[in-house]
């Protein structure tokens, strides 16, 4: 029977990171869950196979924790997925420092420190893998979705999965990204699902297992690194 691995899930408590932390947990993967109230969410309930760490993953300390207790619990991290974010649409001109400074810190401090210790854990097992979650407006903005500011961290995730692939491939590291379009979960829950929908060429809301599927299939595709699925019902292809 081949070795459990160990995976640790960013942004966990709700939409995406709680499907992709069941999925992992049905495949025999042992998982590090991480959100800012996690336990008091109520969504997972820890186990033999489930650790819980509460906390802002833009906190280094909080990263540090994530990845120690991968480490400590399970003996090591086989793959993150970098899920934790936020979005802001706004027009340009209507971007506070503060909404700035709140996208810049769970959007890239949130991938750049627990990264990095997963990265210092990874050289040392000579294997692993990274996966970001970014968007699909990053490579194909839509007139009416203003969102230039949130598009310069998820664009720079992008950037970063190409450069961390070169950077990495000859450690047996690989780093991926999957870029959604518009994903029936609570980040919505608000929002005009008319007008979401129609986002896409394939004109409905995506699911959250349909990012998972994505993700799963990068963790498995031993081959494939630097790439960016886009799961978006065709949205990045052109105008339609």
């Amino acid at each position: 029977m081949p070795e459990q691995k160990t995976a640790i899930v960013t942004g966990a408590s709700s939409g995406i990171g709680l499907e992709l932390t069941n999925t992992l947990l049905a495949r025999g993967y042992q998982v590090v869950a991480n959100s800012r109230t996690l336990t008091s969410a109520g969504t997972l309930t820890a186990s033999d196979r489930l650790a819980l760490v509460d906390g802002d993953i833009a906190d280094q300390e909080t990263a540090k924790k994530v990845v120690k207790t991968a480490v400590q619990r399970f003996g090591g991290v086989d793959l993150l997925v970098n899920n934790a974010g936020i979005f802001i649409p706004k027009p340009f001109t209507d971007y506070t420092i503060q909404d700035f400074e709140r996208l810049v810190r769970t959007n890239l401090l949130g991938f750049f420190f627990v990264t990095q210790y997963a990265v210092d854990q990874m050289q040392k097992q000579h294997e692993g893998h990274i996966v970001n979650i970014t968007t699909t407006l990053a490579d194909h903005p839509v007139a009416g979705v203003p969102a230039s500011i949130p598009l310069i961290t998820k664009g720079g995730l992008n950037a970063v999965t190409k450069a961390l692939a070169i950077e990495y491939a000859s450690e047996g590291i690989r780093f991926n990204a999957v870029a959604p379009g518009n994903i029936e979960t609570p980040l919505h829950k608000n929002d005009d699902y008319d007008f979401l929908r129609n986002m896409h060429p394939i004109a409905r809301m995506g699911q959250a297992s349909e990012i998972v599927d994505a993700i799963m299939y990068l963790d498995a595709a031993t081959f494939v690194t630097g790439e960016i699925i886009h799961v978006d019902g065709g949205a990045h292809a052109g105008k339609w």
